[in-house]
């Protein structure tokens, strides 16, 4: 088999089963602990549009940061400023 035969199968294997990119990128998280999870995601997107896998499906309704609730502050007795 050629290399095109090759990554044609590989391709055709990661269509069918396409949680292996995402495997496979939190293997690379863990090993790294996480330092370059955003390029990983680049990467597992590339891959999926690559090999014309659906897109993998984004966490339900998860709070951004700026949306998160804010911790009280420790220092304070929970009274407003006057």
């Amino acid at each position: 088999m050629d290399l095109k035969g090759l990554v044609d199968k590989a391709k055709a294997a990661l269509r069918g089963n396409p949680s292996l990119i995402d495997k496979g990128g939190d293997a690379i998280d863990k090993a790294t602990g996480g330092k370059y999870a955003s390029q990983v995601d680049k990467a597992q997107d590339a891959a999926r549009k690559a090999v014309g896998a659906p897109d993998a499906p984004k966490p339900a309704d998860a709070p951004k940061p700026a949306d998160a609730p804010k911790p009280a502050d420790p220092n304070t007795s929970g009274e407003q400023p006057k």
